[in-house]
C-alpha cells in the first residue's frame, strides 16, 4: 500500500511503526454550525482510508477529534442566549446523524478539547520547562518558534514580512512575531477554564497534540502515530504548529505520514461561508440519498480540489443507479464465501494512494460485463453468487451498495407516502390471496397514482420512484 505524504511531497510505501497495526489521527469538527460539504469531503476521504487499511489485514485505530471550545462556539452561545454545552451537544449530535447517512463509519476514539485538558496543561507545562514556551504578563503562554529549529520543514513555508508584522500587533509581549498561543488569558466575565497558568482558554492548535499523546501516541518510537490527516488548509498554521509543539515536548515527531485531502469548490468557487456559498449538508441530504451524496464526493481523488456542481452529482447518481439496477436484478440470492480476482483488482487500485478513479472503473466494468453475461442464455448461477460476493466487498470496501435496492429507488417519497403504500400493498396481497382480482386491480392503478412502478418478485411485492 503507498500514500501520498503531503510532506515529503511523494508516494511512500506504508510501513507501519507497529507490524499489522495502524494509528490515524484525523482533526475534526469545531462543533459551532451544521455540516458542510468540506467536512463531508474530509470525512469520507479519511472513513475510505481506513476501511482500506481494515481490508489490509491491519489492526486499526483511528481517532478524530471533537472541537468543543473556541470563540465561534462562546459567540454562538451568547447570540442565543445558551450555554455552551446545549451548542455543542447539539451540533455533535447532528454532525454525527450527517455522517451517518453518508456512510461514515465512527471513529475508534473521539476525544473532546473539554475532556482533555490535564493532558493539554501537561504539554504546556513540559514546553516552559524545556524552555520552547514562555508566559507574558497578560498571563497567555506561547510556543516560541525560535526555539525550534525545525519549525516551518512541515509546511516548506517562508512567511511573508505583512503576516509577520500583523501578528506582532496582535501581542506585544510575544518574543516573536511567528509564536502562537499555548494558552490565552481572559480576565473578562466570558467562559473560561482553570489552569495552572491562569483562568483562560487552551489554543487551538494545543489540543491535537495532547489528545494524541493522551489516546494514541507511541512512547518508545520516533513517531507519535503512523498518520495524521486534515484538509488541505490545515497544513498551516495548523499542523505546522501540532508538529513543533510535540516534537519539543515528547522528543518524538508526531506524524510518519501526512495525508491532505483538496478543497472543496461550489460551481467553480472556493467554498466559504464568508461567500455566502458554504453548502451545508444537511441541505444536500434533503435533495439526494446519503449514499449518492457519499459516491460523488468519493468519486475524484481526495487530493484534488472537487468541484461541486448539480450536473456532476446527476451524472454520478446515474452511474450508482446502475449498481443498484444489478443488485435488483440479483436480489435475494446468496453470495459464495471465495474472494474473487475482482476484489483483488479492486483493492490494488485502492491501495495506490487511494486510487479511486481506477476503483470504480473496475467496478463499472464488472456492472457492464455482468449484465452483458446475464443477458445470454443460461442461468450463470455461479456467476451470480460472485457477483453478489462482490458487492458485499464493495460495500465493505467503499460505502456504496449496502440498500435494499428497491428502497434506493424509493428515495423523495415522504414517509406518510411510504406508509400508505405498505398499506395498500397489504390489502392488495391479501385480496390476491383471496383471488380477489377486481380488488386487486384496482389497489393496483391506486398504488401506482403515487407516481411509483410496482414489481412482483419470489422475496415479496416492492416499489420504485417513477
Amino acid at each position: 500500500m503507498t500514500i501520498f505524504d503531503s510532506v515529503q511531497k511523494t508516494k511512500r510505501k506504508f510501513e507501519p511503526l507497529v507490524e499489522k497495526k495502524a494509528t490515524l489521527y484525523v482533526c475534526g469538527p469545531t462543533v459551532y454550525d451544521d455540516a458542510h460539504l468540506g467536512h463531508a469531503k474530509s470525512a469520507l476521504v479519511f472513513d475510505l482510508l481506513s476501511r482500506v487499511l481494515r481490508a489490509n489485514g491491519y489492526e486499526v485505530t483511528y481517532a478524530r477529534n471533537i472541537t468543543d471550545i473556541d470563540d465561534k462556539i462562546i459567540k454562538k452561545a451568547i447570540e442565543q442566549k445558551k450555554d455552551i454545552k446545549s451548542i455543542t451537544d447539539f451540533y455533535t449530535e447532528a454532525f454525527h446523524k450527517e455522517m451517518e447517512a453518508i456512510g461514515v463509519k465512527r471513529p475508534d476514539i473521539e476525544p473532546k478539547a473539554t475532556e482533555s485538558l490535564e493532558a493539554m496543561f501537561d504539554l504546556i507545562q513540559k514546553l516552559i520547562d524545556s524552555g520552547h514556551a514562555y508566559q507574558t504578563s497578560d498571563g497567555d503562554v506561547y510556543f516560541d518558534t525560535k526555539s525550534d529549529s525545525e519549525y516551518l520543514t512541515l509546511s516548506h513555508r517562508v512567511q511573508d514580512e505583512d503576516e509577520r508584522q500583523e501578528r506582532v500587533e496582535s501581542s506585544r509581549e510575544k518574543r516573536n512575531p511567528a509564536d502562537f498561543a499555548l494558552w490565552k488569558s481572559v480576565k473578562d466575565d466570558s467562559v473560561t477554564f482553570d489552569s495552572p497558568f491562569g483562568a483562560g482558554r487552551p489554543g487551538w492548535h494545543l489540543e491535537c497534540s495532547a489528545m494524541i499523546e493522551k489516546h494514541l501516541a507511541y512512547k518508545d518510537k520516533p513517531y507519535a502515530i503512523d498518520i495524521h490527516g486534515g484538509g488541505a488548509d490545515l497544513l498551516f498554521p495548523h499542523h505546522e504548529n501540532e508538529a513543533a509543539q510535540t516534537r519539543c515536548a515528547t522528543k518524538h515527531e508526531l506524524a510518519n505520514y501526512w495525508m491532505h485531502n483538496g478543497f472543496v469548490n461550489i460551481d467553480g468557487e472556493k467554498m466559504s461561508k464568508s461567500l455566502g456559498n458554504s453548502f451545508f449538508l444537511k441541505d444536500a441530504l434533503k435533495e439526494y440519498d446519503g449514499e449518492v451524496l457519499r459516491f460523488y464526493l468519493l468519486s475524484s481523488h481526495y487530493r484534488s480540489n472537487f468541484n461541486f456542481n448539480t450536473q456532476d452529482l446527476e451524472a454520478s447518481k446515474k452511474r450508482l443507479d446502475k449498481l443498484y439496477r444489478l443488485k435488483k436484478r440479483l436480489f435475494g440470492l446468496a453470495p459464495n464465501d471465495e474472494k474473487t480476482p475482482f476484489q483483488e483488482k479492486l483493492l490494488e487500485a485502492l491501495n495506490d494512494d487511494l486510487n479511486i478513479s481506477t476503483a470504480l472503473a473496475i467496478i463499472d466494468e464488472m456492472i457492464a460485463q455482468t449484465n452483458e453475461t446475464l443477458d445470454t442464455a443460461g442461468k450463470h448461477k455461479a456467476l451470480k453468487k460472485e457477483t453478489m460476493a462482490n458487492f458485499g466487498y464493495i460495500e465493505e470496501l467503499l460505502g456504496f451498495g449496502v440498500k435494499n435496492p428497491y428502497e434506493y429507488f424509493q428515495f423523495g417519497v415522504d414517509e406518510a407516502t411510504k406508509i400508505k403504500l405498505a398499506k395498500l400493498i397489504e390489502e392488495r396481497n391479501i385480496a390476491k390471496k383471496e383471488k380477489d382480482f377486481k380488488r386487486s386491480d384496482a389497489l393496483r392503478e391506486e398504488i401506482l397514482s403515487y407516481g411509483v412502478q410496482l414489481m412482483d418478485t419470489p422475496q415479496g411485492t416492492f416499489w420504485e420512484k417513477v
